[in-house]
């Protein structure tokens, strides 16, 4: 499954280096991740705290004060609660689909200006909520400025990045995201401990300061060569391509963008484009890596995990300092991805953390069967406790560093110019449509399925591995807008996209 590596079908190595100045613009350009991770983060953990509870969500607090014998996998069943959590990821996705409009009329930069700035409106709102409407409009206002940015954000660093660091930079997204999900639990642990009963209104409202930091670093990034040409700035683009490769030999890779450029210029309608058979191969991953991404049931651990831990046992404060553990071993994890991404390419990285993830999930489902059963009232011991965070850590390193960086730079790195946008926007909107759905029932799947809930989860992973080892081909250090060869040499896409991997050289030659 392979790319061939000699002859005609050997990608191209286009000249230039890794500058300082492309490093600090995708650094900051990241930063669109800090605002999607700082949210995760802080809202799991609020919504474990009892002032915020007993203010907004008196029936999940009184029920959560019931006595032990209480089934612990239904105390935190509630439909306002997880409106209020889930309200984002839908705002995301209907947000995704304009942004994509802007992405390719004003360009990336435009696009995440406005997502940081619509962020931190949102932000205000939240910390300053007095009802359960005020909450929900500030996380819709939230949930547009996610969309704008994780359109923008991934496209922008695969654009900018030279082929053989392109993992590397666009896994720094990710970083961010988990960056901003330790921070948050970190601030939720230490907030919950403010005296008065206010603490919430500052883990909400902190979430101002990393749309300051997207909002500001937009202004100062310059756009990629990629969009510059799309919008018809030729001089603009051949001055960004000696800036960021840091040589003046950059005629290859601007005769390629030109001829992606024409390409782009002669589609009408990028989406009913999307849909012809040569583009199956981009549909089918565009739609399936992010659902299957959500569908590793990260987000039980991460938008829940006070309230699982609490769930298992754990008290208030003990289930804030669990979850930021696990923060920590997600971002430290994702170093991992960081180091070895471009070494030992995506697929190694997405079956190696499959394999984890679903012994992790079993033995979970195990663990929490043998103490809850399915009547859901237990003690457990500290030891005991230590154990299961210990498995949940396990499986949170995993998906740091396969799914969670891979499940973003696979799909923006896989699209040919002419179709970006478009795809970048089904990957955006089937993510946070899952994320939504997961978002959505995972309280009342606990309070159901109770511990075959990890199982549910670990079949999922089962199936997600195996679709990458058959159908995924290595992506690593191929140019972006020379990546349709893959396809072309893929035992099963090949039908599809038949000469699809001679596509630039033919382009170029019909516009000679």
């Amino acid at each position: 499954m392979e790319n061939a590596g000699a002859g005609d079908g050997a990608p191209k190595h286009y000249p230039g280096k890794m500058t300082i100045f492309v490093f600090i613009a995708c650094l900051v350009a990241s930063s669109g991740g800090l605002i999607f991770g700082y949210d995760i983060g802080i809202s799991g953990g609020v919504t474990s705290m009892d002032p915020f509870l007993s203010r907004f969500f008196p029936s999940v607090y009184a029920k959560e004060k019931e006595v032990v014998d209480t089934n612990q996998y239904c105390k935190f069943d509630s439909e306002p609660l997880t409106l209020f959590t889930s309200s984002l990821y839908l705002a995301a996705l209907i947000a995704s689909l304009f942004a994509s409009v802007i992405t390719r009329k004003l360009g990336r930069k435009m696009t995440m200006l406005g997502g940081g700035f619509i962020f931190l409106i949102g932000a205000v709102l939240n910390g300053a909520a007095v009802n359960v409407a005020m909450l929900i409009i500030g996380r819709i206002l939230l949930g547009i400025g996610v969309g704008f940015s994780i359109q923008a954000v991934p496209l922008y660093l695969s654009e900018m990045a030279p082929a053989k660091m392109r993992g590397m930079l666009n896994i720094i997204f990710q970083l961010m995201i988990t960056v901003g999900i330790l921070f948050a639990n970190l601030i939720n642990y230490f907030t919950d401990k403010i005296a008065g009963g206010w603490g919430w209104r500052v883990s909400l409202g902190l979430a101002a300061v990393p749309a300051v930091i997207m909002t500001v670093g937009s202004i100062l990034l310059p756009d990629t060569p990629n969009s510059l040409l799309s919008r018809g700035k030729e001089n603009e683009t051949r001055t960004m391509l000696r800036r960021i490769r840091g040589t003046e030999d950059i005629g290859p890779e601007y005769d390629d963008l030109v001829a992606a450029s024409e390409a782009t210029k002669a589609i009408e309608n990028p989406w009913r484009t999307l849909l012809e058979r040569r583009y199956r191969p981009q549909l089918v991953m565009s739609v399936l890596i992010p659902t299957l991404q959500q569908l590793t049931g990260i987000n039980v651990v991460m938008f829940y995990a006070p309230v699982l831990f609490k769930t298992i046992g754990f008290g208030g404060t003990a289930s804030l300092m669990s979850a930021v553990i696990t923060g920590l071993v997600n971002m430290f994890a994702t170093f991992v991805s960081i180091a070895t991404v471009d070494r030992f390419g995506r697929r190694v990285l997405f079956i190696q953390g499959g394999i984890q993830m679903i012994i992790a999930q079993f033995i979970l489902g195990t663990l929490i069967a043998v103490k809850f059963g399915t009547a859901g009232v237990a003690n457990i011991s500290q030891g005991y406790a230590i154990v299961v965070v210990l498995f949940i850590c396990l499986f949170v390193s995993a998906f740091a560093w396969s799914w969670g960086p891979l499940g973003w730079l696979v799909p923006s790195e896989i699209f040919p110019l002419e179709i970006r946008s478009a795809a970048q926007s089904v990957v955006v909107v089937f993510n946070m449509a899952f994320t939504f759905f997961i978002a959505q029932i995972f309280l009342m799947m606990l309070c159901r399925l109770k511990f075959g809930l990890f199982f549910f989860f670990g079949a999922m992973e089962l199936i997600m591995t195996g679709f990458v080892f058959v159908f995924l081909p290595e992506t690593k250090g191929i140019p972006i807008e020379e990546m349709d060869r893959i396809w072309g040499e893929h035992w099963y896409w090949s039908r599809f996209v038949g000469a699809g991997r001679n596509r630039v050289m033919q382009m170029a030659s019909t516009n000679v």
